[in-house]
């Protein structure tokens, strides 16, 4: 699971054979955007097996980007097998039926290229950005690891070492680890599924037997529970031909039914902490249930999280940082450090962090908050603040779009296939944010930004952190 950041796993060798196969793919009809909105080329169509593909040509640079994006994440799999989707974030670099141990690494870097994968709250994603001279080369490679990985008993006991060592260097041996990511959706949600420690259960790790992982990997890395992603400089017809002649025969599997993530209304905030013993400064966390995902109520919050919080010019920010001194910055967000408002699916928390001096009490930083949310509550947001805010998104947006040498645009269309089976939603999200009215977000704000519909979680210093110097956030 990668938070905040992404680490390579660099991949490699390989020679391919090329040779075009007649594809047979139905391709799905989009509706054009507005005029002056994001018009992004999406061709969307599935092979026989239920493979989910989305083609997007943009011819700027002469390279591609690959994505293969699986429906299972840290909080959908199964209540015994915790951590298995990231253990999984790393089995998949072991080896496959024609790659050995670590050659996808090497295939793509010694081609020029990047890679990376990420567990994520509803999916486990990989993506290699590829120089376009050898995207059958990286077509054949993911085939080859989805038909099948190599699991032995020497790759299963090397990565549950390397897991472990991960969650130990990353989290239990740093100041703050955990926080808000972890500490917050354990504390706000009632659900299991969204409220257990996401990167697993390190004894369901100890216990995993090779005959678990198989059955694992069997059941949710297949075809039918995934999406392939091309993006950048291609030609379509030899790229369908290559995605049909590599994934076409892969197996089915039969999928469990869907996890019931749904979280009851919250009625009562919560309030939660704990001592951490490396931390040097106090830490205050808050989190707030979201609308359900794409309903006019989930945009208008999108607005409302870009005029509070985003910039230096966010109400948030003039409020506890330029008048009250009380902070240094403001860091929150809609799927805050993994993610964005669009690559989720389920409930979800608005989740913001600030670190503070000792001298400056919890409550004082609370009131603050609550001056700010209650303005919002009572007036809603004026038409020049919305206006701003659909400027900010609109140009988070576009950035989202470019990051990673271009594997935002994929990021964003594989969300759109695996959750809505509607890659070409990317086009209708300008459309849909600019419905949002001032009185839209007052509604919304008044249930959502309600003190009940509120989780506080606060990190006190340990006598360890209190006394360092350095470390300090």
């Amino acid at each position: 699971m990668k938070v905040r950041r992404r680490l390579s796993k660099s991949v490699a060798a390989a020679a391919l054979a090329a040779g075009v196969a007649s594809a047979g793919l139905l391709a799905a009809a989009q509706a054009p955007p507005a005029a002056g909105q994001l018009q992004v080329p999406v061709e969307y169509f599935k092979l026989k097996n239920g493979l989910k593909v989305v083609l997007s040509r943009d011819m700027t640079t002469p390279t591609a980007v690959v994505a293969v994006y699986y429906n299972i994440g840290f909080r959908t799999e199964p209540k015994d097998k915790t951590g298995f989707s990231h253990l999984f974030e790393h089995m998949m670099f072991q080896g496959s039926q024609n790659l050995g141990k670590m050659e996808f690494i090497r295939l793509v870097e010694s081609n020029g290229g990047l890679l990376n994968g990420s567990t994520r709250f509803d999916f486990t994603n990989y993506f290699q950005v590829v120089p376009s001279h050898v995207l059958e080369t990286i077509l054949w490679a993911e085939a080859d690891r989805m038909r099948g990985l190599n699991i032995d008993a020497d790759n299963l006991k090397n990565q549950q070492e390397v897991v472990k060592n991960e969650v130990k260097v990353n989290v239990l041996n740093q100041p703050y680890g955990g926080f808000p990511w972890i500490d917050l959706p354990m504390a706000a949600n009632q659900n299991w599924y969204n409220a257990h420690n996401f990167y697993g259960d390190l004894a369901h790790l100890d216990a995993a037997t090779l005959d678990d992982v198989r059955s694992f990997f069997r059941t949710f890395y297949a075809p039918n529970n995934a999406v392939l992603v091309v993006t950048g400089d291609f030609a379509a017809d030899s790229t369908k031909a290559w995605i049909e002649k590599y994934f076409a025969d892969i197996p089915t599997t039969k999928l469990p039914p869907p996890a019931d993530l749904r979280e009851p209304r919250q009625e009562k905030e919560k309030r939660a902490g704990r001592t951490d013993a490396l931390a040097t400064r106090p830490a205050l966390g808050i989190a707030y249930h979201m609308p359900e995902r794409l309903t006019p109520e989930w945009y208008a919050f999108g607005l409302i999280d870009r005029a509070l919080a985003q910039g230096s010019d966010s109400l948030l920010y003039e409020e506890l940082v330029r008048k009250g001194g009380l902070t240094g910055g403001v860091d929150a967000g809609i799927n805050w450090g993994l993610g964005s408002m669009f690559d989720y699916s389920g409930p979800m928390l608005w989740m913001a962090q600030i670190f503070h001096d000792a001298t400056t009490p919890t409550d004082k930083l609370l009131a603050a908050i609550d001056g700010v949310l209650e303005r919002i509550r009572k007036d809603g947001l004026d038409q020049v603040t919305l206006d701003r805010a659909r400027v900010k998104m609109r140009s988070g947006l576009y950035a989202d779009l470019e990051q990673f040498a271009g594997f935002g645009r994929a990021n964003l269309l594989a969300s759109f296939a695996l959750f809505d089976d509607d890659p070409a939603k990317i086009n209708r999200l300008e459309a849909e944010f600019a419905k949002v009215t001032p009185a839209l977000v007052q509604k919304t704000a008044n249930e959502y930004l309600r003190s009940s519909n509120r989780t506080v979680y606060v990190i006190t210093p340990g006598k360890a952190g209190a006394a360092g110097k350095g470390g300090a956030r």
